[in-house]
């Protein structure tokens, strides 16, 4: 009894040096501004609308109360153009690898008639420039992730999907700013693109030391890599709340939610073939491992 419980204090120590270092939920976006963020429409034309309050009637938020999420949409320009509409946040200072950025979207429906598209960039120069024009980008050259790079019919979700990015690269801490880009070219009223997205629980996190540590001394996952089925078990029989599968692009591709000491499958047969990282959730704590899908 006494090394288990030695064994839960230690665990419990690694979760407890997770960091926030930002957080926002969009609760009243009339507080972003003096609070260090930055709006910037950088249309051709600028349009009715830059980002604003999240609209119930349209979709309501991923949490909280139905308006709290922030959105965009067409009106970002008039006539028909590139839309440029920039969401930066304030300065992060000591931003390191291994920070984790995350946050839910959605558009209103899929396949869509309009499609949408949603940057995550970065700027690390210390001699931060702004972007100027609807197709510059100042020092945020870092692209971290783009939802529906393509621009295509499908590739945006139409209910709240979570997505994710670990910063890698950096030398050594760096103050950092992190933009949200609503880029979208030939959008507009009466472009053939556009529509409407919303943004909800933005954060910036910075793991509990020894993360990878823990899901090895944890868990087993078997086999990797895999073709169709892979198993995740506790090894010291926590209770498994949760495990996802998230791809290289931060979105959760599967995920499973459950409460058992028992063994977790997940079939991955339908993913295509690369990387993909499992994450397990238990009262212990969160462990992430690499997979590979054959």
């Amino acid at each position: 009894m006494k090394k288990t419980l030695l064994l839960i204090a230690f665990f419990t120590t690694i979760v407890s040096n997770a960091q926030n270092l930002i957080t926002q939920n969009f609760d009243d976006i009339t507080t972003l501004e003096p609070s260090g963020w930055i709006f910037s429409n950088l249309a051709n034309n600028v349009g009715a609308t830059t980002w604003f309050q999240g609209t119930e009637t349209v979709f309501v938020a991923n949490s909280g109360a139905t308006t709290s999420y922030i959105g965009a949409n067409f009106n970002s320009i008039t006539g028909s153009g590139r839309i440029s509409t920039w969401l930066f946040t304030p300065i992060l200072t000591g931003l390191q690898n291994g920070d984790i950025i995350s946050f839910y979207t959605r558009t209103t429906i899929n396949p869509a008639t309009f499609p949408d598209r949603l940057e995550l960039r970065i700027s690390t120069d210390a001699t931060e420039v702004m972007p100027n024009a609807p197709n510059n980008v100042g020092s945020f050259t870092t692209l971290a992730l783009s939802v529906n790079s393509a621009l295509n019919t499908t590739d945006y979700p139409a209910e709240w999907t979570q997505y994710s990015y670990t910063i890698t690269g950096l030398t050594g801490p760096t103050d950092s700013r992190i933009a949200l880009r609503y880029h979208v070219q030939q959008g507009g009223p009466s472009g053939v693109n556009s529509n409407y997205i919303g943004i909800d629980d933005f954060s910036v996190d910075r793991p509990a030391l020894g993360i990878r540590d823990f899901f090895a001394n944890n868990f087993s996952l078997q086999p990797n890599p895999v073709k169709d089925i892979f198993s995740v078990t506790s090894k010291n029989n926590a209770t498994i709340e949760n495990v996802s599968v998230i791809d290289i692009n931060g979105r959760i591709v599967k995920e499973i939610k459950v409460s058992t000491i028992d063994a977790v499958q997940i079939n991955i047969a339908d993913l295509n073939a690369g990387v993909y990282f499992v994450k397990v959730k238990t009262g212990l704590g969160v462990g992430t491992s690499k997979i590979i899908k054959n």
